[in-house]
């Protein structure tokens, strides 16, 4: 889910989707960012996987970012990717276990644009407008065999996703689903977010 999304959006998907779809995260970010930030919002265990740069606090209290692809192996050869994490090889390896499944991937980033590659046809790519991925994706759409479906603010995203869901997921089940994020403590919009403690 990119960075551009409420935390109160999504931890209504993450809560919704559990169970239904399989959650992953691929983020050139750093892991522990995002174990802290998903455990803050309660939703840490939505998700199967989490495919970022490993990290951990020192004891200096420090933070290490280590690169995700290991620096004393042979670089990953993409030249649409930054040399610590690809994406794409992260997709392509997912892909290999799918069995069959469909996809639906959400980015905003120009790191997001290599797995939008590797998708094929059935499957769904939800760029946020007017960010690299959207501004690559549109340079030229014959690239891509996965359907698009931009996005503008979250209550589009909170939309789009739900239609394509429950379009993959009415074949296989007989229910549709459906939800509306309402939390007895929301996320604030206003001043500055609530500090995350860091364990160290």
């Amino acid at each position: 889910m990119p960075s551009s999304v409420s935390g109160a959006v999504m931890v209504g998907f993450c809560i919704t989707l559990r169970g239904r779809c399989d959650l992953r995260v691929a983020s050139d970010a750093n892991a522990f960012f995002i174990e802290t930030v998903l455990e803050h919002h309660g939703v840490l265990g939505c998700f199967t996987e989490i495919s970022s740069n490993p990290a951990r606090v020192d004891a200096d209290g420090r933070l290490r970012i280590s690169p995700f692809h290991d620096p004393a192996s042979p670089p990953h050869g993409c030249s649409l990717c930054p040399e610590n994490m690809c994406k794409g090889k992260i997709m392509e390896r997912i892909q290999g276990t799918a069995n069959g499944k469909h996809f639906i991937y959400i980015g905003d980033g120009r790191g997001d644009y290599c797995p939008s590659l590797k998708l094929g046809e059935g499957d769904y790519v939800m760029p946020k407008e007017n960010y690299p991925l959207w501004n690559l994706i549109s340079s030229n759409t014959q690239l891509l065999r996965a359907e698009v479906h931009p996005w503008n603010n979250g209550e589009e995203l909170e939309k789009t996703l739900l239609k394509l869901v429950n379009m993959l997921i009415i074949p296989a089940q007989s229910s549709q689903f459906d939800y509306k994020c309402e939390m007895s403590n929301p996320v604030s919009t206003e001043g500055h977010p609530q500090a995350l403690r860091v364990p160290h």
